[in-house]
Protein backbone atom coordinates (compact mmCIF):
# COMPACT_ATOMS: atom_id res chain seq x y z
CA UNK A 1 0.00 0.00 0.00
CA UNK A 2 1.42 3.85 -0.58
CA UNK A 3 0.03 5.86 1.68
CA UNK A 4 -0.10 9.73 0.34
CA UNK A 5 1.00 12.26 3.26
CA UNK A 6 -1.76 13.98 5.08
CA UNK A 7 -2.13 17.54 5.33
CA UNK A 8 -4.37 19.69 7.66
CA UNK A 9 -5.84 22.85 6.31
CA UNK A 10 -6.46 23.82 9.91
CA UNK A 11 -2.96 24.21 10.05
CA UNK A 12 -2.93 27.19 8.12
CA UNK A 13 -4.61 29.28 10.29
CA UNK A 14 -2.27 28.58 13.56
CA UNK A 15 -0.42 31.86 14.47
CA UNK A 16 2.31 31.29 17.09
CA UNK A 17 1.97 33.45 20.13
CA UNK A 18 4.28 32.71 22.84
CA UNK A 19 6.88 29.75 23.09
CA UNK A 20 7.51 28.48 26.60
CA UNK A 21 10.36 26.19 26.50
CA UNK A 22 9.29 23.36 23.75
CA UNK A 23 5.60 23.94 23.91
CA UNK A 24 4.25 26.47 21.33
CA UNK A 25 0.83 28.09 22.42
CA UNK A 26 -1.56 28.72 19.14
CA UNK A 27 -4.33 30.85 19.32
CA UNK A 28 -6.25 28.91 16.84
CA UNK A 29 -9.69 27.96 18.57
CA UNK A 30 -10.87 24.67 19.50
CA UNK A 31 -12.71 22.86 17.19
CA UNK A 32 -16.22 22.09 17.39
CA UNK A 33 -16.34 18.05 18.73
CA UNK A 34 -14.63 19.76 21.35
CA UNK A 35 -17.75 21.18 23.07
CA UNK A 36 -17.70 17.65 24.17
CA UNK A 37 -14.83 18.22 26.39
CA UNK A 38 -14.75 21.63 27.36
CA UNK A 39 -16.23 21.18 30.90
CA UNK A 40 -16.35 17.89 33.00
CA UNK A 41 -19.18 16.81 32.80
CA UNK A 42 -21.73 16.24 35.30
CA UNK A 43 -23.54 13.22 37.09
CA UNK A 44 -26.86 12.67 36.77
CA UNK A 45 -29.62 9.97 38.24
CA UNK A 46 -31.92 7.71 36.51
CA UNK A 47 -33.36 10.03 34.18
CA UNK A 48 -36.22 9.04 31.25
CA UNK A 49 -34.68 9.84 27.55
CA UNK A 50 -36.26 12.12 25.56
CA UNK A 51 -36.94 10.17 21.75
CA UNK A 52 -35.73 12.81 19.37
CA UNK A 53 -36.53 10.55 16.07
CA UNK A 54 -37.20 7.11 15.72
CA UNK A 55 -38.32 4.70 17.93
CA UNK A 56 -36.33 2.18 19.99
CA UNK A 57 -36.28 -1.34 18.31
CA UNK A 58 -38.51 -4.25 19.74
CA UNK A 59 -35.53 -6.82 19.57
CA UNK A 60 -33.10 -4.26 21.78
CA UNK A 61 -33.74 -5.09 25.44
CA UNK A 62 -30.90 -4.13 27.91
CA UNK A 63 -28.28 -2.74 29.62
CA UNK A 64 -25.63 -0.59 27.38
CA UNK A 65 -22.27 0.44 29.23
CA UNK A 66 -19.54 2.90 28.04
CA UNK A 67 -16.65 4.46 30.08
CA UNK A 68 -14.63 7.15 29.58
CA UNK A 69 -12.70 10.92 30.36
CA UNK A 70 -15.03 12.32 32.34
CA UNK A 71 -12.94 15.59 32.99
CA UNK A 72 -10.06 16.67 31.63
CA UNK A 73 -9.29 19.53 34.13
CA UNK A 74 -8.93 20.13 37.49
CA UNK A 75 -8.48 23.48 39.27
CA UNK A 76 -7.90 25.23 36.33
CA UNK A 77 -5.17 22.66 35.24
CA UNK A 78 -5.25 20.55 32.01
CA UNK A 79 -4.62 17.11 32.02
CA UNK A 80 -1.32 16.11 29.78
CA UNK A 81 -3.11 13.38 27.81
CA UNK A 82 -6.57 12.03 26.80
CA UNK A 83 -5.81 9.10 28.76
CA UNK A 84 -4.85 10.90 32.20
CA UNK A 85 -9.09 11.71 32.65
CA UNK A 86 -11.59 10.93 35.30
CA UNK A 87 -13.49 7.67 34.54
CA UNK A 88 -17.13 8.19 34.42
CA UNK A 89 -19.54 5.66 33.34
CA UNK A 90 -23.02 6.16 31.50
CA UNK A 91 -25.34 3.42 31.50
CA UNK A 92 -28.62 3.10 29.84
CA UNK A 93 -31.31 0.70 29.75
CA UNK A 94 -33.36 0.11 26.83
CA UNK A 95 -36.52 -1.93 26.75
CA UNK A 96 -40.25 -1.52 25.32
CA UNK A 97 -41.18 1.12 27.61
CA UNK A 98 -38.49 3.34 26.61
CA UNK A 99 -34.87 4.43 27.91
CA UNK A 100 -33.34 5.37 31.20
CA UNK A 101 -29.83 6.54 31.39
CA UNK A 102 -27.20 7.40 34.66
CA UNK A 103 -23.73 8.88 34.25
CA UNK A 104 -21.52 8.57 37.49
CA UNK A 105 -18.05 8.92 37.87
CA UNK A 106 -15.98 6.06 39.52
CA UNK A 107 -14.89 6.58 42.76
CA UNK A 108 -11.46 6.36 42.94
CA UNK A 109 -9.03 6.61 45.97
CA UNK A 110 -7.08 9.27 43.49
CA UNK A 111 -10.42 10.61 42.18
CA UNK A 112 -11.68 11.31 46.17
CA UNK A 113 -8.89 12.67 47.37
CA UNK A 114 -7.86 15.19 43.94
CA UNK A 115 -12.04 16.51 44.07
CA UNK A 116 -11.64 17.50 47.91
CA UNK A 117 -7.73 18.99 46.93
CA UNK A 118 -9.44 20.24 43.62
CA UNK A 119 -5.86 19.74 42.38
CA UNK A 120 -3.84 17.23 40.93
CA UNK A 121 -2.26 14.78 42.98
CA UNK A 122 -0.83 11.55 41.13
CA UNK A 123 1.27 11.06 38.49
CA UNK A 124 -0.54 9.57 35.41
CA UNK A 125 -0.21 8.20 31.31
CA UNK A 126 0.47 12.13 30.41
CA UNK A 127 1.53 13.39 33.94
CA UNK A 128 4.46 13.56 35.93
CA UNK A 129 3.93 13.08 39.47
CA UNK A 130 3.96 16.81 41.86
CA UNK A 131 5.50 16.97 44.87
CA UNK A 132 9.24 16.29 45.78
CA UNK A 133 10.90 13.16 44.31
CA UNK A 134 11.32 10.93 47.88
CA UNK A 135 7.31 11.22 47.88
CA UNK A 136 7.61 9.90 43.97
CA UNK A 137 9.96 7.32 45.05
CA UNK A 138 8.14 6.13 48.01
CA UNK A 139 4.34 6.13 45.94
CA UNK A 140 6.54 3.04 43.69
CA UNK A 141 7.28 1.52 46.17
CA UNK A 142 3.75 1.33 47.66
CA UNK A 143 1.42 1.72 44.59
CA UNK A 144 0.52 5.78 45.14
CA UNK A 145 2.42 7.21 42.90
CA UNK A 146 0.26 6.64 39.86
CA UNK A 147 -3.86 7.42 39.83
CA UNK A 148 -5.93 4.13 38.84
CA UNK A 149 -8.16 6.30 36.60
CA UNK A 150 -10.97 3.41 35.94
CA UNK A 151 -11.46 5.14 32.62
CA UNK A 152 -11.00 2.89 29.60
CA UNK A 153 -13.09 0.70 29.33
CA UNK A 154 -16.14 -1.83 30.90
CA UNK A 155 -16.93 -6.09 31.54
CA UNK A 156 -20.36 -6.92 33.07
CA UNK A 157 -20.08 -10.03 34.92
CA UNK A 158 -23.47 -11.85 36.04
CA UNK A 159 -22.85 -9.95 39.74
CA UNK A 160 -21.25 -6.29 39.31
CA UNK A 161 -19.74 -3.90 36.40
CA UNK A 162 -16.23 -3.98 36.05
CA UNK A 163 -14.50 -0.03 35.29
CA UNK A 164 -10.96 -1.37 33.73
CA UNK A 165 -7.86 0.53 33.50
CA UNK A 166 -4.83 -1.49 32.09
CA UNK A 167 -2.08 -0.78 34.77
CA UNK A 168 -4.49 -1.57 37.66
CA UNK A 169 -6.60 -3.61 39.32
CA UNK A 170 -10.43 -2.58 37.94
CA UNK A 171 -13.09 -1.22 39.78
CA UNK A 172 -16.29 -3.27 41.06
CA UNK A 173 -19.67 -1.11 40.59
CA UNK A 174 -23.41 -1.88 41.02
CA UNK A 175 -24.96 -2.90 37.69
CA UNK A 176 -27.54 -0.79 38.46
CA UNK A 177 -27.22 2.11 40.60
CA UNK A 178 -23.18 2.71 39.12
CA UNK A 179 -22.02 3.14 43.08
CA UNK A 180 -18.34 2.08 42.70
CA UNK A 181 -17.77 -1.20 45.85
CA UNK A 182 -14.01 -0.36 45.72
CA UNK A 183 -10.77 -1.91 43.74
CA UNK A 184 -11.97 -5.76 42.52
CA UNK A 185 -9.02 -8.26 43.07
CA UNK A 186 -11.71 -11.03 41.51
CA UNK A 187 -10.09 -13.19 44.34
CA UNK A 188 -7.12 -13.71 42.63
CA UNK A 189 -5.21 -10.22 41.81
CA UNK A 190 -2.29 -8.77 43.72
CA UNK A 191 -2.66 -5.15 44.91
CA UNK A 192 -2.05 -3.08 41.51
CA UNK A 193 -1.30 -5.95 39.46
CA UNK A 194 -2.51 -5.00 36.11
CA UNK A 195 -5.84 -6.65 34.27
CA UNK A 196 -6.55 -5.04 30.47
CA UNK A 197 -8.64 -2.90 29.66
CA UNK A 198 -9.55 -5.21 26.78
CA UNK A 199 -10.27 -7.99 28.10
CA UNK A 200 -11.80 -10.98 25.64
CA UNK A 201 -15.10 -13.28 26.52
CA UNK A 202 -14.89 -16.57 24.22
CA UNK A 203 -18.73 -16.76 22.96
CA UNK A 204 -18.46 -20.86 22.95
CA UNK A 205 -16.67 -21.74 26.68
CA UNK A 206 -17.54 -18.02 28.58
CA UNK A 207 -14.25 -18.04 29.25
CA UNK A 208 -12.49 -14.69 29.95
CA UNK A 209 -9.38 -13.97 28.85
CA UNK A 210 -7.08 -10.41 29.50
CA UNK A 211 -3.40 -9.56 29.98
CA UNK A 212 -1.25 -6.80 31.79
CA UNK A 213 2.66 -5.87 31.48
CA UNK A 214 3.95 -6.28 34.92
CA UNK A 215 6.71 -4.63 36.23
CA UNK A 216 9.64 -7.89 35.87
CA UNK A 217 8.34 -6.73 31.85
CA UNK A 218 6.42 -9.19 31.10
CA UNK A 219 3.52 -10.00 29.58
CA UNK A 220 0.82 -11.66 31.92
CA UNK A 221 -1.71 -13.74 30.26
CA UNK A 222 -4.85 -14.82 32.12
CA UNK A 223 -7.29 -17.06 31.33
CA UNK A 224 -10.29 -17.16 33.86
CA UNK A 225 -13.80 -18.73 33.67
CA UNK A 226 -17.08 -16.84 33.15
CA UNK A 227 -17.36 -14.92 36.69
CA UNK A 228 -13.58 -13.59 36.29
CA UNK A 229 -11.93 -16.45 38.40
CA UNK A 230 -8.70 -17.26 37.42
CA UNK A 231 -7.99 -21.04 35.38
CA UNK A 232 -4.90 -20.14 34.33
CA UNK A 233 -2.03 -17.79 33.90
CA UNK A 234 1.47 -17.13 32.08
CA UNK A 235 4.39 -15.23 31.90
CA UNK A 236 6.09 -13.63 28.34
CA UNK A 237 9.35 -12.06 28.67
CA UNK A 238 9.26 -9.20 26.52
CA UNK A 239 11.87 -6.57 25.81
CA UNK A 240 12.38 -2.56 26.61
CA UNK A 241 8.81 -2.50 28.60
CA UNK A 242 6.89 -2.22 25.47
CA UNK A 243 3.12 -0.84 25.41
CA UNK A 244 0.73 -4.06 24.82
CA UNK A 245 -3.24 -2.66 24.66
CA UNK A 246 -5.27 -5.76 23.25
CA UNK A 247 -5.14 -8.48 21.58
CA UNK A 248 -7.31 -11.24 19.46
CA UNK A 249 -8.58 -14.54 20.09
CA UNK A 250 -8.47 -16.25 16.72
CA UNK A 251 -9.54 -19.99 17.22
CA UNK A 252 -7.87 -22.14 19.30
CA UNK A 253 -5.00 -19.18 19.63
CA UNK A 254 -4.34 -15.89 21.26
CA UNK A 255 -2.52 -13.59 19.32
CA UNK A 256 -0.25 -11.09 20.68
CA UNK A 257 1.05 -8.14 18.10
CA UNK A 258 3.82 -6.17 19.84
CA UNK A 259 4.86 -3.46 18.37
CA UNK A 260 8.19 -1.66 18.63
CA UNK A 261 7.31 1.14 21.33
CA UNK A 262 9.87 0.80 24.25
CA UNK A 263 9.95 3.32 27.22
CA UNK A 264 13.32 4.51 29.25
CA UNK A 265 12.40 3.36 32.42
CA UNK A 266 15.13 5.78 34.34
CA UNK A 267 13.55 9.08 33.60
CA UNK A 268 10.20 7.64 35.10
CA UNK A 269 12.06 6.56 38.11
CA UNK A 270 13.32 9.83 38.58
CA UNK A 271 9.92 11.42 37.81
CA UNK A 272 11.75 13.74 35.01
CA UNK A 273 9.23 12.57 32.36
CA UNK A 274 5.81 11.50 32.12
CA UNK A 275 5.12 8.08 30.47
CA UNK A 276 3.60 9.29 27.41
CA UNK A 277 7.01 11.04 26.85
CA UNK A 278 9.56 8.09 28.07
CA UNK A 279 8.32 6.04 25.32
CA UNK A 280 9.85 6.14 22.27
CA UNK A 281 9.09 4.51 18.59
CA UNK A 282 12.27 2.42 17.44
CA UNK A 283 10.98 0.72 14.27
CA UNK A 284 14.63 -1.11 14.01
CA UNK A 285 12.98 -4.12 16.04
CA UNK A 286 10.13 -4.75 13.87
CA UNK A 287 6.66 -5.95 15.03
CA UNK A 288 6.96 -8.83 17.30
CA UNK A 289 4.42 -12.18 16.66
CA UNK A 290 3.54 -14.00 19.52
CA UNK A 291 1.27 -16.88 19.09
CA UNK A 292 -0.44 -18.55 22.07
CA UNK A 293 -2.19 -21.78 22.57
CA UNK A 294 -5.65 -20.35 24.30
CA UNK A 295 -5.90 -23.30 26.61
CA UNK A 296 -2.23 -24.15 27.86
CA UNK A 297 -1.09 -20.66 27.13
CA UNK A 298 2.13 -21.80 25.73
CA UNK A 299 3.72 -20.10 23.19
CA UNK A 300 3.27 -21.52 20.14
CA UNK A 301 4.94 -19.55 17.56
CA UNK A 302 7.24 -16.37 18.48
CA UNK A 303 8.49 -13.89 15.04
CA UNK A 304 9.16 -10.18 13.78
CA UNK A 305 7.96 -8.76 10.68
CA UNK A 306 8.10 -5.20 9.19
CA UNK A 307 7.04 -2.23 11.77
CA UNK A 308 3.89 -1.12 12.48
CA UNK A 309 1.41 -0.11 15.74
CA UNK A 310 -2.28 -0.55 16.64
CA UNK A 311 -4.39 0.11 19.76
CA UNK A 312 -6.85 -2.25 18.67
CA UNK A 313 -8.01 -5.32 17.30
CA UNK A 314 -11.79 -6.04 15.08
CA UNK A 315 -10.82 -9.90 15.18
CA UNK A 316 -9.43 -13.10 14.56
CA UNK A 317 -10.30 -16.55 13.43
CA UNK A 318 -8.55 -19.62 11.86
CA UNK A 319 -9.35 -20.54 8.40
CA UNK A 320 -10.19 -23.67 6.99
CA UNK A 321 -6.58 -24.28 5.49
CA UNK A 322 -5.09 -24.37 9.62
CA UNK A 323 -4.21 -20.36 9.13
CA UNK A 324 -5.17 -17.65 11.04
CA UNK A 325 -6.92 -14.88 9.76
CA UNK A 326 -7.03 -11.00 11.53
CA UNK A 327 -7.80 -7.31 11.31
CA UNK A 328 -6.64 -4.21 13.43
CA UNK A 329 -6.52 -0.45 13.02
CA UNK A 330 -3.00 -0.09 11.91
CA UNK A 331 -0.89 3.08 12.37
CA UNK A 332 2.34 3.69 10.41
CA UNK A 333 3.88 4.75 13.62
CA UNK A 334 3.45 5.14 17.70
CA UNK A 335 4.87 8.80 17.87
CA UNK A 336 2.39 10.78 15.44
CA UNK A 337 -0.63 9.15 17.03
CA UNK A 338 0.07 9.72 20.69
CA UNK A 339 0.44 13.33 19.77
CA UNK A 340 -2.90 13.56 18.37
CA UNK A 341 -4.28 11.80 21.42
CA UNK A 342 -2.06 14.21 23.64
CA UNK A 343 -4.00 17.13 21.65
CA UNK A 344 -7.68 15.97 22.58
CA UNK A 345 -7.56 17.86 25.78
CA UNK A 346 -6.75 21.09 24.24
CA UNK A 347 -9.82 20.89 20.90
CA UNK A 348 -6.65 22.21 18.95
CA UNK A 349 -5.46 18.88 17.16
CA UNK A 350 -2.24 19.86 14.66
CA UNK A 351 -0.58 16.44 14.45
CA UNK A 352 -1.49 14.24 11.58
CA UNK A 353 -1.83 10.61 11.90
CA UNK A 354 -4.45 8.17 10.72
CA UNK A 355 -5.48 4.39 11.08
CA UNK A 356 -6.62 2.06 8.30
CA UNK A 357 -8.35 -1.10 8.68
CA UNK A 358 -5.46 -4.03 7.75
CA UNK A 359 -5.89 -7.59 7.51
CA UNK A 360 -3.09 -10.17 8.46
CA UNK A 361 -2.81 -13.98 7.58
CA UNK A 362 -0.59 -16.38 9.54
CA UNK A 363 0.85 -19.76 9.89
CA UNK A 364 0.17 -20.12 13.53
CA UNK A 365 2.93 -22.93 13.60
CA UNK A 366 5.98 -20.80 12.56
CA UNK A 367 4.49 -16.65 12.85
CA UNK A 368 5.07 -16.40 9.05
CA UNK A 369 3.19 -13.85 7.37
CA UNK A 370 1.31 -15.21 4.91
CA UNK A 371 -0.08 -12.00 3.03
CA UNK A 372 -0.80 -8.42 4.94
CA UNK A 373 -3.07 -5.69 3.37
CA UNK A 374 -4.75 -3.20 3.54
CA UNK A 375 -9.23 -3.76 3.35
CA UNK A 376 -9.95 -0.03 4.40
CA UNK A 377 -8.51 2.99 2.95
CA UNK A 378 -10.11 5.59 5.20
CA UNK A 379 -9.30 7.19 8.20
CA UNK A 380 -10.59 4.90 10.98
CA UNK A 381 -10.55 3.36 14.17
CA UNK A 382 -11.83 1.17 16.89
CA UNK A 383 -12.89 -1.99 15.01
CA UNK A 384 -15.65 -3.84 15.97
CA UNK A 385 -17.62 -7.31 14.93
CA UNK A 386 -20.92 -8.88 16.80
CA UNK A 387 -19.93 -10.75 20.85
CA UNK A 388 -20.86 -14.09 19.04
CA UNK A 389 -18.20 -13.86 16.15
CA UNK A 390 -15.24 -13.27 18.78
CA UNK A 391 -12.63 -15.46 17.73
CA UNK A 392 -14.53 -17.24 15.09
CA UNK A 393 -14.93 -16.87 11.25
CA UNK A 394 -16.85 -13.66 10.56
CA UNK A 395 -17.37 -11.14 7.64
CA UNK A 396 -18.29 -7.79 8.52
CA UNK A 397 -16.31 -5.73 10.77
CA UNK A 398 -17.28 -2.20 11.81
CA UNK A 399 -15.50 0.80 12.23
CA UNK A 400 -15.83 4.56 13.77
CA UNK A 401 -14.62 6.69 10.25
CA UNK A 402 -13.55 10.12 9.46
CA UNK A 403 -16.33 12.05 7.03
CA UNK A 404 -15.57 11.80 3.23
CA UNK A 405 -13.06 14.11 2.22
CA UNK A 406 -11.91 14.81 5.93
CA UNK A 407 -8.22 14.28 7.66
CA UNK A 408 -6.88 13.72 10.72
CA UNK A 409 -6.08 16.72 12.08
CA UNK A 410 -9.01 18.31 10.77
CA UNK A 411 -11.94 17.23 12.87
CA UNK A 412 -13.05 14.36 15.08
CA UNK A 413 -14.71 10.91 13.18
CA UNK A 414 -18.05 11.77 11.33
CA UNK A 415 -19.20 8.62 10.47
CA UNK A 416 -19.57 4.96 10.91
CA UNK A 417 -18.53 2.16 8.30
CA UNK A 418 -19.30 -1.61 7.61
CA UNK A 419 -16.81 -3.54 6.02
CA UNK A 420 -17.46 -6.96 4.34
CA UNK A 421 -15.09 -9.49 3.72
CA UNK A 422 -17.26 -11.65 1.22
CA UNK A 423 -18.33 -8.68 -0.78
CA UNK A 424 -15.35 -6.66 -0.13
CA UNK A 425 -17.77 -3.66 0.13
CA UNK A 426 -17.23 -0.76 2.65
CA UNK A 427 -20.83 0.82 3.84
CA UNK A 428 -21.06 4.41 5.56
CA UNK A 429 -23.30 6.55 7.70
CA UNK A 430 -22.16 9.62 7.72
CA UNK A 431 -23.17 11.56 11.05
CA UNK A 432 -24.20 14.84 9.54
CA UNK A 433 -21.95 18.22 9.80
CA UNK A 434 -21.05 19.35 13.39
CA UNK A 435 -21.94 15.43 14.72
CA UNK A 436 -19.11 13.49 16.05
CA UNK A 437 -19.16 9.86 17.29
CA UNK A 438 -17.35 7.44 19.37
CA UNK A 439 -16.62 3.52 19.31
CA UNK A 440 -20.15 1.48 17.43
CA UNK A 441 -20.90 -0.84 19.51
CA UNK A 442 -22.53 -4.14 17.68
CA UNK A 443 -25.60 -5.84 19.71
CA UNK A 444 -27.32 -8.88 18.64
CA UNK A 445 -31.07 -8.63 17.88
CA UNK A 446 -33.16 -10.16 20.62
CA UNK A 447 -35.01 -11.60 18.16
CA UNK A 448 -33.06 -12.71 15.41
CA UNK A 449 -29.79 -13.60 17.98
CA UNK A 450 -28.75 -16.18 15.33
CA UNK A 451 -28.25 -14.10 12.39
CA UNK A 452 -24.75 -12.20 13.52
CA UNK A 453 -25.46 -9.94 10.22
CA UNK A 454 -29.10 -8.38 11.67
CA UNK A 455 -28.54 -6.51 14.78
CA UNK A 456 -27.73 -3.07 15.60
CA UNK A 457 -25.18 -0.47 16.01
CA UNK A 458 -25.43 1.94 19.30
CA UNK A 459 -23.01 5.02 19.22
CA UNK A 460 -22.98 7.64 22.04
CA UNK A 461 -22.68 11.32 19.74
CA UNK A 462 -22.10 14.81 20.27
CA UNK A 463 -24.53 17.23 18.51
CA UNK A 464 -22.37 19.97 18.42
CA UNK A 465 -25.08 21.87 16.72
CA UNK A 466 -27.08 21.42 19.49
CA UNK A 467 -24.80 21.61 22.13
CA UNK A 468 -25.87 18.12 23.52
CA UNK A 469 -25.10 13.93 23.40
CA UNK A 470 -27.33 11.76 21.75
CA UNK A 471 -27.11 7.89 21.97
CA UNK A 472 -27.98 7.15 18.23
CA UNK A 473 -29.47 3.35 16.90
CA UNK A 474 -28.48 2.17 13.89
CA UNK A 475 -29.72 -1.03 11.76
CA UNK A 476 -26.54 -2.94 11.52
CA UNK A 477 -26.84 -4.64 7.97
CA UNK A 478 -28.30 -1.54 6.14
CA UNK A 479 -26.70 1.42 8.28
CA UNK A 480 -28.16 4.58 6.75
CA UNK A 481 -30.07 6.93 9.25
CA UNK A 482 -30.59 6.20 12.84
CA UNK A 483 -33.41 4.04 13.25
CA UNK A 484 -33.86 5.63 16.96
CA UNK A 485 -32.04 8.94 18.12
CA UNK A 486 -32.16 9.69 22.22
CA UNK A 487 -31.06 12.60 23.87
CA UNK A 488 -29.04 12.33 26.67
CA UNK A 489 -29.65 14.47 30.01
CA UNK A 490 -26.09 16.17 29.55
CA UNK A 491 -22.98 16.58 27.34
CA UNK A 492 -21.07 13.28 27.58
CA UNK A 493 -17.50 13.60 26.67
CA UNK A 494 -16.47 11.13 23.94
CA UNK A 495 -16.27 8.22 25.56
CA UNK A 496 -13.36 4.92 24.75
CA UNK A 497 -14.76 1.53 25.36
CA UNK A 498 -18.78 0.37 25.80
CA UNK A 499 -20.28 -3.23 26.62
CA UNK A 500 -23.91 -4.57 26.32
CA UNK A 501 -25.75 -6.55 29.24
CA UNK A 502 -29.10 -8.72 27.46
CA UNK A 503 -32.41 -8.62 29.94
Amino acid sequence: MTSSSLTSSAAATETADSAIGDETVYKREPQPWHGAFAKPAKEFPPTDLEVLAGRIPEGLQGTFYQNGTGRLERGGQPVGHWFDGDGAILRVQLSAAGAKATYRYVQTTGYKAESKADRFLFGNYGMRSPGPLWKHMLGLFNGTTIKNSANTSVLALEDKLLALWEAGNPHSLDLETLETIGMESLGWLKPTQPFSAHPLRDPISGEIYSIGVNSLCELSIYRCDASGGLIKQQAIALKNIPLVHSFVIAGPYLVFLVSPVKVNPLPLLLNQLAYADAVKWDPNQGTRIIVVARESLEIVSDSYADPWFQWHYGNGCTEADGSIRLDYARFDDFTHINEVLREVPSGRMKTQAYGRLWQLRLDPKTGRVLSHECVVERDCEFPQVPDSKVGQPWEQTYVLMHREGVKTGEDWFGAVGRFDYKTQQLTQADLGTGIYGSEPLHVADGQTAENASEGWLLMVVYNSVDSRSELWIFEAKGLGEPVCRLALPGVIPIGFHGTWQSS
